[in-house]
């Protein structure tokens, strides 16, 4: 399962980022790491972007991107 399969209050535990290079470090430095847990605040009307809640603060992120994260239901 990844973070853009997740509806709007759920919440998961992200297990595995799926791409490398900048995107990997961008991600990492907002805190998208293996380990960490997430819930899903809200989705756009047309699903892009999703906001989520990581550690103390809210992201938002494109699909395409929340589809590389992979999470198991929390």
């Amino acid at each position: 399962m990844t973070l853009a399969d997740l509806k709007p209050g759920q919440c998961g535990i992200i297990t595995k980022i799926n791409v490398s290079g900048a995107l990997k470090r961008r991600l990492m430095d907002m805190g998208v790491v293996s380990g960490t847990t997430v819930r899903v605040e809200k989705v756009a009307p047309l699903g892009d972007p999703m906001e989520v809640h990581i550690k103390s603060y809210q992201l938002s992120l494109r699909r395409g991107e929340a589809d590389k994260i992979d999470v198991e239901a929390a």
